[in-house]
């Protein structure tokens, strides 16, 4: 016997069994075989009817008898009737309900699979009485791929399925208006009027122009493979969009693909360098773009950032609404360039994505953890093909690298065209020009780009003035979507494009030219100027409405530098009053401590006169001096 048998009989006999089951034997147990051994035994022949030697059954299976057991039906009428029945006119009002909360962007239908969705969608794709549908399936059945393509492939001409040239010729027809229509819908969402011409060129069968290489950057295949990766493991998708050009930086075709392809994912638009553009234009952005799906406008900076409690906050509200789930999982989709990695890094307050100010810096998707139950997932930027787009949009929207593009220079007048006049003078300190090439040699001899005899090198300056449009310091933006009784470009400027300005010497000195400059652009209102620092809680419907002239223009260069002014002292006058309400409380405070100081002296004299009547009743001898009183805390303390 062995030493391990020899232990566990010893502690048999001494009862140190510890689950008090040593008595109990299980059947089939012996020397050979334990009761573990034994009991995995039987569950591989529980599923096993036993037989005899000529195969009749003698113990049936677990769940296999033969024998059918006596039972009753209980005598109901809800056997004999239809169960799960909905009329059609509850079906019509359930589905207008739900189409009326889809549209909603701000509800979701979740637990879809407790409802007959089947019914309550309509099917996508347009079909008439299902024949489309049909027709497609008794295609794939008489003609399989096999008997198509291949070594065995039976057919030589392609079925048209059409029986004259006439049929054929209306069909064309009607192929060429549709692809038409798409060509027209696509302009319209994009909101560009300027593609008209490039539509007629595409009708009239006319080609266009060849494109540098650079142009066709984010359409690899490599990178639509990382977007649908990203796409597929995250249960909220993160649209991140440039405030200065919403539109677009809108990726139609990835929404299309989420709206038809996965419906169950969630879609939000995030408005990154939103200090890039005035306040009220980023307001409007938010609200014409919250029609569609919640939108939350977001500065990315380590330091000093704004709209991160907003993120985080509607990412745990997704996580509430998917409490089912271990953790979810958000994608950061976008154009290159648009701030993605610079909003991770935002929310996890340290560099965990590499950023860079040019296009193309993130290669491969890249998981971060931000909470426990909440994921991100950084995606490289994506360019979806658009026939409409030029390369001057292109070039404009920061997707590709300004220094691979060659003669820069033909497209800062696209640049300038979307900056005003008055920006790009202070910016460049610079005046009287007309036209770019003048302003490209102005901007030249100013600083010093030239080349080999004097001449100005335009494709170096051409490039800093396109870095400068695109990384910010040279302020613009698309001017937002304009209601029924506004005109379009009554925006205010805010602080857009405002350098560092020097106060006069004599009060009143510019008055008037900043009154004109408010006249022509509209006065700056102090609440329209958001504070970065402060959490984004949203923005009102309609506008605050400009301050007068008196009240925000005083002394200073224009109107801008009134708002400012007039900023500064609605702040000292806050501070005043603070400082004022403080000095009352302190001087209240020490009337409280003079009034009791003074009844303790009264009392200390009362007792000092008791024991000077009871040692001197002649009262001969001088009265003591009275006690030095303590100056109260506060006592004297003058107003600011």
């Amino acid at each position: 016997m062995g030493t391990g048998k020899k232990e566990a009989s010893r502690k048999e006999r001494q009862g140190k069994t510890g689950d008090g089951m040593a008595n109990v034997k299980t059947k089939g147990e012996n020397f050979y075989r334990d009761a573990k051994k034994v009991r995995s035994l039987n569950r591989l022949k529980e599923g096993k009817a036993q037989r005899n030697a000529r195969g009749e059954i003698t113990q049936a299976a677990t769940f296999q008898s033969r024998e059918v057991p006596n039972a009753r039906i209980e005598p109901n009428r809800k056997w004999f009737t239809n169960s799960r029945v909905i009329s059609q006119e509850a079906l019509s009002s359930f589905r207008d309900a739900v189409a009326k909360q889809t549209s909603n962007p701000n509800t979701f239908l979740l637990k879809t699979n407790k409802l007959p969705m089947s019914l309550i969608r309509d099917d996508p794709t347009p079909t008439v009485n299902g024949l489309k549908r049909h027709h497609a399936k008794m295609v794939v059945e008489t003609s399989s791929y096999g008997d198509t393509f291949g070594p065995k492939a039976q057919r030589k001409r392609v079925k048209i399925g059409l029986d004259s040239f006439s049929a054929l010729a209306s069909e064309s027809t009607t192929m060429h208006d549709s692809y038409l229509d798409r060509l027209e819908q696509a302009r319209l969402l994009r909101g560009n009027a300027d593609s008209d011409a490039e539509i007629e060129d595409l009708t009239n069968g006319q080609l266009a122009a060849p494109r540098e290489a650079i142009f066709t950057k984010g359409q690899s295949r490599r990178i639509w493979n990382e977007l649908y990766k990203v796409m597929d493991s995250s249960d909220v998708i993160i649209h991140v969009l440039d405030a200065r050009d919403p539109l677009g930086t809108r990726c139609r075709a990835v929404e299309k693909y989420l709206r038809e392809e996965a419906p169950h994912k969630h879609l939000v638009f995030v408005l990154n360098k939103c200090d890039l553009v005035p306040t009220s234009v980023a307001a409007k952005w938010v609200k014409a773009l919250s029609l569609e799906y919640p939108t939350l406008a977001f500065h990315a900076s380590i330091t000093n950032s704004f709209g991160k409690g907003s993120l985080i906050a509607l990412l745990r509200q997704f996580a509430i609404l998917h409490a089912d789930r271990k953790q979810i999982s958000a994608g950061f989709i976008g154009y290159p360039n648009a701030g993605k990695s610079s909003i991770i890094n935002t929310l996890r307050k340290k560099m965990v994505c590499k950023t860079a100010p040019i296009p193309g810096e993130t290669k491969v998707w890249q998981y971060i953890t931000l909470t426990r139950r909440i994921y991100l997932i950084d995606c490289p930027g994506v360019v979806p093909p658009n026939a409409s787009d030029s390369e001057q949009d292109i070039l404009l929207r920061g997707v590709v690298r300004v220094e691979a593009v060659e003669n820069p220079a033909q497209y800062v007048a696209a640049a300038l065209a979307k900056c005003q006049k008055r920006h790009v003078e202070r910016t460049y300190e610079l005046k009287e020009w007309e036209t770019p090439d003048q302003f490209l040699e102005l901007l030249a001899r100013k600083t010093g780009k030239l080349l080999k005899g004097g001449e100005a090198d335009y494709d170096a300056v051409a490039r800093m003035v396109l870095h400068d449009f695109l990384r910010g310091k040279l302020p613009w933006y698309t001017p937002p979507p304009t209601e029924g009784g506004e005109e379009e470009g009554k925006t205010k400027d805010g602080r857009l494009g405002e350098m560092k300005k020097q106060r006069l010497d004599k009060e009143g000195e510019g008055v008037e030219d900043a009154g004109e400059d408010s006249e022509e652009f509209g006065a700056v209102d102090p609440a329209d100027i958001g504070n970065l620092d402060e959490e984004f809680t949203g923005f009102s419907d309609e506008e605050s409405g400009s301050a007068s002239e008196g009240e925000t223009l005083g002394e200073g260069e224009d109107g801008e530098e009134g708002a400012e002014d007039a900023e500064e002292g609605e702040g000292d006058e806050a501070v005043g009053e603070e400082d004022e309400a403080e000095g009352e409380q302190d001087e209240a405070a020490g009337e409280q401590d003079e009034a009791a100081v003074e009844q303790d002296t009264a009392a200390v004299q009362q007792d000092e006169t008791a024991v000077q009547e009871d040692e001197e009743p002649s009262g001969e001898a001088d009265s003591p001096p009275p006690p030095k009183v303590a100056k109260a805390k506060g006592q004297g303390k003058r107003k600011r």
